[in-house]
């Protein structure tokens, strides 16, 4: 009975099925309305149709425009040494203090030299008894109570002992450290009493008025730049706009950065420190009639730059080379001329031959 109802839903079940996909075709093949309605014409190119964009605008003049290479530069002493002995021995004085100015020549520290004074004293009576001897031989020569050669094998000696008193003489200059030049000293690395080497750096000396300050250039520069040209610098942390003039060109172009490296001289009057980081201008040329656009209005492109113009009150694309930038202007080398309207806003919308409306002038 059971097997009965299950055999009879399932011929329900395929009648149904039939009766649908029947209705579904009939509906499919019958005549009537399309069941997609008809496609849209695309709507026209060109300005004509187009709407109308507000926009700002700049007209082209020329202007004059002083050509600057902007650099990194560091600030570096005239002159720098580090106070170091010349021979090891002990410390037994410290006459400068940290952080202050001394003149050339001033005594910084002191060696102990008594071994040297004693060995100085002796030698310098050896010397005068060889000395005596050699008097004393020499009038037996006179007289042939002794061979040349003794007397000069004296002589020699005498010689050698001023030798040996000139070397020692050197060894006590050597125990006093003095100042080379005049400049400012650095901290002191050593106390009283310390043993140093030939490689104990006990301070530093820089001489800090004037400065000089090193940059590079690129290579293309090398024959606008001469000695005698003005700098301007600024250092961080400080608004003041410093001013140096360059002495130095290296003759030599450096091969992996392909730059000229260049030292220009500083008055130092005590504001700049050695070592400072300077953002260095070199003016090198004015151009009266330079053409500036605002920066905004140049569009940039993988292979060129553009310019969108107003071409008689249509929007036009001109291709354009640009030279030097400033904080909002670039210049513009070729592609546009004096009296050129410049589109400065809504470059993106922006479509050849689209109507232009004007907003401002920017």
């Amino acid at each position: 009975m059971a097997g009965n109802k299950k055999i009879l839903k399932m011929v329900l079940f395929v009648i149904v099925a039939a009766v649908i996909i029947g209705f579904i075709i009939n509906k499919a093949t019958a005549p009537g309305k399309k069941s997609e309605s008809a496609p849209k014409k695309p709507a026209a190119k060109g300005g004509s149709n187009a709407k109308n964009l507000l926009v700002d605008y700049y007209v082209i003049k020329t202007t004059s425009l002083n050509e600057t290479i902007e650099a990194s530069g560091t600030l570096q002493s005239n002159e720098e040494v580090q106070v170091q002995a010349e021979i090891t021995g002990r410390v037994t004085g410290l006459f400068f203090k940290e952080g202050t100015q001394v003149a050339k020549g001033a005594l910084l520290v002191k060696i102990f030299d008594e071994d040297l004074k004693a060995q100085l004293q002796k030698l310098e009576l050896q010397r005068e008894l060889a000395k005596t001897t050699l008097e004393r031989q020499e009038n037996l020569l006179k007289i042939n109570g002794i061979s040349r050669q003794d007397v000069d094998v004296t002589r020699n000696q005498v010689s050698a002992f001023g030798a040996d008193i000139e070397f020692t003489r050197t060894q006590l200059q050597k125990t006093e450290l003095r100042a080379p030049f005049s400049g400012r000293l650095g901290l002191r690395n050593i106390s009283l009493g310390a043993i140093v080497t030939p490689a104990t750096i006990i301070t530093t000396l820089q001489q800090i008025d004037p400065l000089k300050v090193d940059f590079s250039v690129p290579e293309k520069y090398r024959t606008a730049i001469s000695q005698g040209d003005a700098v301007d610098f600024k250092v961080a942390g400080d608004k003041q706009m410093y001013k140096g003039t360059i002495y130095a060109i290296d003759p030599k172009i450096d091969l992996s950065t392909r730059t000229i490296r260049i030292r220009a001289i500083v008055p130092n009057a005590g504001k700049l420190l050695p070592g400072a980081f300077a953002s260095v201008m070199i003016a090198l040329k004015n151009m009266p009639d330079a053409i500036m656009i605002p920066t905004q209005a140049v569009i940039p492109g993988t292979r060129d730059k553009k310019v969108a113009i107003a071409d008689s009150g249509k929007a036009k694309f001109v291709v354009v080379e640009t030279g030097i930038r400033d904080a909002s202007n670039v210049q513009i080398i070729s592609g546009l001329n004096v009296g050129d309207t410049v589109i400065t806003s809504g470059i993106m919308q922006l479509k050849p031959g689209m109507v232009l409306k004007y907003n401002g002038v920017k």
